[in-house]
C-alpha cells in the first residue's frame, strides 16, 4: 500500500532500525518504544491484519518472532518478552499492516498490562460454544 508506513520501511523509503529479515519478514525497533529492544515483526507483503494474512505468510512472521525473541535470550540475556498483536481498530491496532509486538519486560517497568476480568461470563461458556457449532 503506497501510505502504509510500515510497506515504506520494507521498501526503504522510510528509516527504521532493522534487528532481523529474511525473504518474508522484516523485523525493525518500535519508535513508539516501551522498553529497550521492543521490535516490530511485520511481513514484507502488506495484510491488514489476523483475518487478511494468509496461514502461510502468518508461519513466517511466527517464526520471525520466535527469532527474535531467542536472540535477545541469547546476546542479551532476556528471559521475559510479551507478544502482542492488535488486530482491528476497537482491540487498538493503530498501523494497519499486521504486525507483532515483541517487548521485553522487567521487574518495576511500569509497562503493566492490566485487562479487566469478568468471571460471570463463563456461566455463558455452553452457549458460546454452541455458536461456534
Amino acid at each position: 500500500m503506497e501510505d502504509c508506513i510500515f510497506c515504506k520501511i520494507v521498501k526503504g523509503q522510510a528509516k527504521s532500525w532493522k534487528v532481523y529479515e529474511n525473504d518474508y519478514v522484516y523485523a525493525f525497533f518500535d519508535i513508539g518504544i516501551f522498553n529497550e529492544y521492543h521490535t516490530l515483526v511485520i511481513p514484507k507483503k502488506h495484510y491488514k491484519d489476523i483475518f487478511d494474512i494468509p496461514e502461510s505468510e502468518l508461519k513466517q512472521v511466527i517464526a520471525a518472532v520466535k527469532k527474535v525473541a531467542n536472540l535477545y535470550k541469547e546476546k542479551l540475556g532476556i528471559q521475559n518478552v510479551q507478544i502482542i498483536n492488535s488486530s482491528g481498530s476497537q482491540a487498538q491496532q493503530d498501523v494497519f499492516h499486521i504486525h507483532f509486538h515483541i517487548i521485553p519486560r522487567h521487574k518495576g517497568d511500569g509497562q503493566d498490562i492490566h485487562l479487566k476480568s469478568h468471571p460471570e461470563i463463563k456461566e455463558k461458556f455452553d452457549e458460546l460454544l454452541e455458536q461456534l457449532k
